[in-house]
């Protein structure tokens, strides 16, 4: 038909260990895909649940190739499933959310209407929050669409398509890292001369943490990773400022009382956008706002705590590991 884009082939892949409480989920989020992938990989890193028996009862039912790579991180089973994927085109995704309907078609798209093979779709996430405690979570950790900038936005792989030979030219996902894998493969890109496509209908929604210690450690393998890979360290020392001053003001007691009086407006800046966020949120009540936004500054000093202890963790590997990591990063 005349105008109509090329359809090419698409692989749908994702990394999973000991998820058999929520890969039902996902599952089925795929299987209602307004547009089929040709092909699922699955690369399960060594599940001891029923996460494997759940994934056989699927493959009747899907076109679902399942991979056993006991061990692997998620970079390792990332790059397992792309080798083996048999489509043109990539779409990643994580357990543990499930896709808006319209997702594979939404990120199939800009790809399908690139002819140099240069895009790479920018899905978006939105916070799956059962109770007051994931609503606060997602708000404080999850930016709403609204604050996106399109010309800046890095997605997460939880929702992000692109060409398989994007994948190749930078060497896959980088298998030293445990964490932040992501964020370096779209740096990766980025170098390399792929453009980012914001594509804001293409929804997956993500279950938050359900409380302060997964969350806490969550975090701190986040900073962990930022510090392996030596990134944002201005972001990571301005924390460490911040905390250090507010620390300082507490045992000075009144004779520091110049910073006494930056203490109020600093933590007011610092939640303001999570609280924000809170009370804007759609199909709650007043009430369940109010709770939710006392949440936020618990996690948020949780969040804190842990990227302070995790990102100096990571630092230390990166240096004894020096070479390892420079070699590559090239």
């Amino acid at each position: 038909m005349a105008g109509q884009l090329p359809r090419k082939t698409i692989t749908l892949i994702a990394t999973v260990l000991n998820e058999a409480r929520g890969i039902e989920a996902l599952l089925d989020s795929m299987r209602a895909q307004t547009r089929q992938p040709d092909e699922i990989v699955v690369v399960d890193g060594g599940s001891r649940d029923a996460t494997m028996d759940i994934l056989r009862q699927y493959s009747s039912e899907l076109p679902l190739r399942i991979i056993e790579a006991p061990g692997a991180n998620i970079s390792q089973g990332r790059n397992r499933a792309i080798e083996a994927a048999r489509g043109e085109l990539i779409a990643s995704t994580d357990a543990g959310v499930r896709l808006d309907p319209a997702w594979l078609n939404e990120l199939a798209r800009p790809l399908e209407g690139d002819a140099k093979g240069k895009a790479v779709a920018a899905g978006f996430f939105l916070a799956d929050a059962p109770d007051t405690f994931t609503l606060a979570m997602g708000a404080t950790v999850l930016p709403a669409m609204e604050e996106v900038r399109p010309d800046g936005f890095l997605p997460s792989s939880r929702s992000i398509a692109f060409p398989k030979d994007a994948w190749r030219a930078v060497g896959g996902y980088p298998e030293w890292l445990d964490y932040c894998e992501d964020l370096v493969f779209d740096l990766a890109l980025l170098e390399a001369g792929y453009r980012f496509v914001w594509t804001p209908r293409a929804v997956v929604h993500f279950r938050p943490r359900s409380n302060l210690r997964s969350f806490f450690i969550q975090y701190y393998r986040y900073a962990r990773g930022d510090g392996k890979a030596g990134l944002w360290p201005r972001r990571h020392a301005a924390r460490y400022a911040a905390y250090a001053a507010a620390a300082g003001a507490v045992a000075g007691g009144v004779w520091i009382w110049p910073l006494w009086l930056l203490l109020p407006p600093a933590a007011a800046f610092h939640l303001y956008v999570p609280c924000r966020r809170v009370l804007r949120l759609r199909g709650t009540s007043p009430r369940q706002r109010l709770a939710a936004a006392c949440w936020v500054p618990l996690i948020r000093v949780t969040g804190d705590v842990a990227k302070m202890l995790g990102y100096p963790d990571g630092r230390a590997w990166r240096l004894r590991n020096r070479g390892r990591a420079q070699r590559k990063e090239r």
